[in-house]
C-alpha cells in the first residue's frame, strides 16, 4: 500500500494505491489514438424492431455532446438515442447505439466530424446503461523518463502485487468526477441534501484553478451576482449545459429543479451517482489505509455470491458473521463469493455495513434517507453493491520511452483505476 500524494485524488475519495512499488510516471493521450476503447456488447440485434442499432466510432467527442448533436441532425429528441455506457472524450472509442424511429438512410444525413456510424441491425428495445460485457482497452503511456530495464522491473513488480491480490481496488475513476473541474459529486451532495439552489450554482458557477482564466472570471462573476443574462454573454459557447441552465433560470427565476431538468437525463442522473461513487471510494480507501483486506472476507464484511459465469451477483448479499464465517470462507476459496461495499441509496441496510463504512457515512453526515429526494424524485436512488476488487491481467509492452497496455475490464470499471497503479503520476497527466 502507498499513500496518494495528490490532492485532486483525495477530492474524489481516492487516498491510496494498492501497490507499494514506485510507478513509471509518464502521461496519457498525447493524441486520441493513444487511448482506444472498444465495447464488448451484451445486446442481441435482429432484422425487425423500432430501434435501429448502429456501431458508433468517435474520436475526441464527449458522449453527452455527441448525443445531443446527433439528435439535432436527425431531427429527434435525444432521449430516443440509447447506449450501454459513456466513453472517454479524448480517445477513439467504438460502441453500439440504438436510435428509435429512424432508418439506415437517415444516418446518411449525419455530417458530424470524427464519427462513423455503421448499421448492424434492429431491435424491439433500446440499449440501456449496462448492456455490455465490458470494454477492451489499448492504451499508450508516453513520456516515461527512465531506462527500459528499470521500466520493465517496475512493471513486473507492480503486476506481481496486483496478481497476488487478484486485481486492483475497484475505485471509480477520474472520468466520474472530472479532473480540471471535479464538480459532479459536489453537485450530487447538495442535491441529496435538498439544496437545489446550491447544487445549481455550483454546477453553473463554481470555478476551479485549472480552468482557463476566461471561464474562471465568468463563473466567479455569476456566482457573486446571479446575473444570468450577463453570464450568457460571458460564458463560452462550449459551456453548453451551464448556458442551458442559465436560459431556464432567466425564463423561470428560482426554478432550480427545472434548470436541472433542462439537462439531458443521463447527465442529470450523474450527479447523485457521482456522490455515491465518492462515498464508495472513501470506504475503499479507508480499508486500504487501515491495512484491511479487500479480498478475504472477515467478520462484519459483506459478500455477494458469484453467478454461474463467475461474475459478482450484487443482488445476492450476505454479511459475514461468527456463525457463517467458515461457510463463507469455504465459498471464498472456491471463488464463489466476492467482497462488496455499498453505493449507498435509500434502500441500503445500515446493519449490513462494516464499521469502517458506517464511519465514512457518519463523518459525511449522510444516511440512506438522504437518497430519497422529494424535490426531484427522479434523482432518488435505491443504491446497489459493488465489488471491492477489479480483476485485471494487463498485457504490457515497453516500446522505447513508452508502454503499450492492453486489457479487458468488466462494465462499470475504469482504465485509469488500473493505470494509476502502474504510473503513480499526477492525475492531470492521465486525463
Amino acid at each position: 500500500m502507498k499513500l496518494s500524494p495528490y490532492e485532486i485524488e483525495r477530492l474524489m475519495g481516492i487516498e491510496a494505491y494498492l501497490t507499494g512499488t514506485d510507478g513509471i510516471g509518464g502521461r496519457l493521450r498525447d493524441s486520441p489514438s493513444d487511448f482506444a476503447v472498444e465495447e464488448v456488447p451484451a445486446f442481441k440485434t435482429g432484422e425487425t424492431g423500432g430501434y435501429l442499432v448502429a456501431r458508433l466510432t468517435k474520436e475526441n467527442w464527449e458522449t453527452h455532446h455527441l448525443i445531443r448533436d446527433l439528435s439535432r441532425q436527425l431531427g429527434i429528441s435525444d432521449d430516443r438515442i440509447g447506449l450501454a455506457g459513456t466513453k472517454d472524450k479524448r480517445a477513439i472509442t467504438t460502441q453500439l447505439i440504438s436510435i428509435y424511429g429512424v432508418t439506415e438512410d437517415d444516418l446518411k444525413k449525419i455530417t458530424l466530424p470524427r464519427i462513423r456510424l455503421t448499421p448492424v441491425g434492429r431491435s424491439s428495445r433500446p440499449l440501456v446503461l449496462g448492456d455490455l460485457e465490458g470494454n477492451n482497452f489499448d492504451i499508450r503511456i508516453s513520456g516515461v523518463a527512465m531506462a527500459e530495464p528499470e521500466i520493465r522491473a517496475r512493471l513486473d513488480s507492480i503486476t506481481g502485487e496486483i496478481s497476488a491480490t487478484g486485481g486492483v481496488p475497484n475505485f471509480f475513476g477520474y472520468q466520474r468526477f472530472g479532473i480540471r473541474r471535479p464538480i459532479t459529486h459536489l453537485v450530487g451532495e447538495k442535491l441529496i441534501r435538498g439544496d437545489l439552489e446550491g447544487a445549481a450554482m455550483d454546477y453553473i458557477a463554481r470555478s476551479f484553478p485549472d480552468e482557463n482564466p476566461e471561464n474562471i472570471e465568468a463563473r466567479d462573476y455569476v456566482f457573486r451576482t446571479r446575473d444570468f443574462k450577463k453570464g450568457l454573454d460571458m460564458y463560452a459557447l462550449n459551456l453548453r449545459y451551464e448556458r442551458t441552465m442559465m436560459h431556464r433560470l432567466i425564463e423561470r427565476p428560482g426554478d432550480y429543479a427545472g434548470a436541472f431538468r433542462s439537462l439531458p437525463g443521463t447527465l442529470m442522473k450523474m450527479f447523485v451517482s457521482a456522490y455515491q461513487s465518492y462515498l464508495f471510494n472513501r470506504m475503499l480507501s479507508q480499508r486500504l489505509l487501515l491495512g484491511m483486506s479487500i479480498t478475504t472476507p472477515q467478520e462484519g464484511d459483506t459478500v455477494c455470491f458469484n453467478g454461474p459465469d463467475g461474475k459478482p451477483d450484487v443482488s445476492r448479499v450476505e454479511q459475514v458473521t461468527k456463525k457463517n464465517r467458515p461457510d463463507i470462507n469455504y465459498l471464498y476459496k472456491r471463488k464463489r463469493v466476492t467482497l462488496v461495499l455499498p453505493l449507498v441509496g435509500k434502500s441500503t441496510r445500515i446493519d449490513l455495513l462494516d464499521e469502517v463504512s458506517r464511519k465514512v457515512l457518519d463523518d459525511a453526515k449522510v444516511t440512506p434517507d438522504n437518497f430519497e429526494i422529494p424535490l426531484m424524485p427522479e434523482l432518488s436512488s435505491h443504491g446497489i453493491w459493488r465489488a471491492m476488487v477489479l480483476p485485471v491481467s494487463p498485457s504490457l509492452d515497453v516500446e522505447g520511452g513508452s508502454v503499450r497496455a492492453r486489457f479487458f475490464l468488466t462494465s462499470g470499471s475504469y482504465a485509469t483505476t488500473v493505470l494509476r497503479e502502474y504510473m503513480k503520476a499526477n492525475p492531470r497527466c492521465m486525463e
